[in-house]
């Protein structure tokens, strides 16, 4: 009986053979089944669309691909399948097969990306697909199809499953909790990756050896969990994460960066084929847009983002959870629609005050999206106590941020303002009271 081990992959992984490099000093193996895919004209698409998008204007080296981070990804499911194969309930409930639909669906996870793809999707607007099942349309037909069959003897249905569906047996619910859970592989890749490139610390001050040396299966055998010998590394990644978001992904400079381009594509979303849109690389993408913005309001948001003049929108006013909750918890979550309605709203009213006509597009605002982050809850394993608890009741660093919504705490509520107007508005001394009667006004 053939065992995971037995997979050439995971054979490859100290072989030294056959390797392909990537940052930092990352070796990954390349099997001919792996080439092929990677090859295809549908992964290498991948090469040419950032994997951090507008941080790179705050951070100049984010410029990672995703088509590096989807190898570092893949890499990292080749580390799980070794550590996990010696686990007894593990090796009894997935298969080879299994083991090989997990380094597919590791490989090709970020397919469905296109450029700027969260701050599209976190608009929840209609028309515009999960990138999830986006990627079936790359997935179920073409070469990387037929690469699965021929090469790989998987049915591509297999793969699309693990990505975009919610597993019912034992076996498949293990695999996404390798690929999508609070330790998957992930986000052990795109944490130290993304705080390499950005040049920051914040992401890489954790023990992946540990992290991963302590994988085993929880207590109901249908997901991963952690040894206690794993604690102090799987605390050290959620706070990693939580900087990380803190001080690199809602950094209030890329947030205002985030916002012009969700403003520009409301604008113009109705005179853009999305589908067509979607499948094109980044600088493709951005001179679409910059094209179908002339002589409209888009073109100035767009012209600050990717014209010869950065002129980011200036931050007027921020508020949190913890230091104004009545205002954050009006303006949080809400839809995206919503938030431009309130944007109007208080454009309206700074014109009143200013005494001349202030454009809507001029006055963003910037809140947490209505799908929050996955919580961190993950189980730990005492064997010698025979019990397996929470990582956040065993932890106390971590009780606050594996039990509730970090990202509460780390995404702000924010009004952006164009640079030419940030004086002005600033001096308005009754502006709490405005944006007040704006919300008010909203109900």
């Amino acid at each position: 009986m053939s065992s995971i081990l037995d997979l050439p992959e995971l054979r490859s992984l100290d072989a030294r053979a056959h390797l392909i490099r990537i940052p930092h000093e990352m070796d990954v193996p390349l099997t001919p089944r792996v080439k092929h895919l990677i090859d295809t004209a549908e992964f290498r698409r991948l090469a040419r669309i950032s994997q951090l998008g507008l941080v790179s204007m705050v951070y100049p080296a984010a410029h990672h691909t995703r088509f590096e981070h989807s190898l570092g990804v893949f890499r990292n499911a080749l580390l799980y399948l070794k550590q996990l194969a010696s686990d007894e309930r593990f090796a009894a409930a997935v298969t080879p097969e299994d083991a090989e639909v997990l380094m597919v669906a590791a490989l090709l996870h970020d397919l469905g990306h296109w450029p700027f793809c969260h701050p599209i999707e976190d608009m929840q607007l209609a028309g515009v697909p999960n990138h999830e099942l986006f990627a079936n349309s790359f997935l179920l037909e073409g070469e990387i199809a037929d690469t699965l069959r021929e090469e790989w003897n998987l049915q591509p249905r297999d793969v699309t499953a693990i990505l975009s569906e919610k597993p019912r047996e034992t076996s498949k619910k293990i695999l996404k909790s390798i690929l999508s859970g609070p330790i998957d592989i992930d986000k052990l890749d795109y944490l130290s990756r993304d705080s390499l490139h950005a040049g920051v610390p914040y992401g890489r001050h954790f023990d992946q050896q540990r992290l991963v040396g302590s994988l085993c299966l929880s207590e109901a055998g249908d997901g991963i969990a952690l040894s206690e010998k794993g604690c102090t590394a799987a605390e050290m990644m959620v706070f990693a994460r939580y900087v990380m978001f803190s001080e690199v992904y809602w950094h209030h400079a890329v947030r205002s960066a985030t916002a012009m381009l969700q403003r520009a594509f409301f604008l113009l979303r109705s005179q853009l084929d999305l589908d067509s849109l979607f499948r094109l690389t980044e600088a493709p993408m951005i001179e679409q847009m910059l094209t179908a913005s002339k002589g409209s309001p888009a073109e100035d948001l767009l012209g600050g983002l990717f014209g010869p003049t950065r002129r980011l929108y200036k931050r007027l006013a921020e508020y949190s959870l913890f230091q104004q909750p009545a205002i954050y918890n009006q303006i949080a979550r809400r839809g995206y629609v919503w938030l431009t309605s309130l944007g109007d709203a208080v454009a309206e009213r700074v014109s009143r005050e200013l005494g001349r006509r202030i454009p809507p597009h001029e006055i963003l605002f910037d809140a947490p999206p209505a799908k929050r982050e996955v919580e961190f809850r993950v189980e730990v394993c005492f064997p010698k106590e025979h019990c397996y608890r929470q990582l956040g009741e065993v932890s106390p660093m971590l009780q606050t941020l594996a039990t509730r919504q970090f990202d509460d705490y780390v995404k702000r509520v924010r009004v952006l303002i164009a640079p030419h107007l940030i004086g002005e508005v600033r001096g308005i001394s009754n502006w709490n009271d405005l944006l007040l009667d704006a919300l008010a006004s909203m109900k």
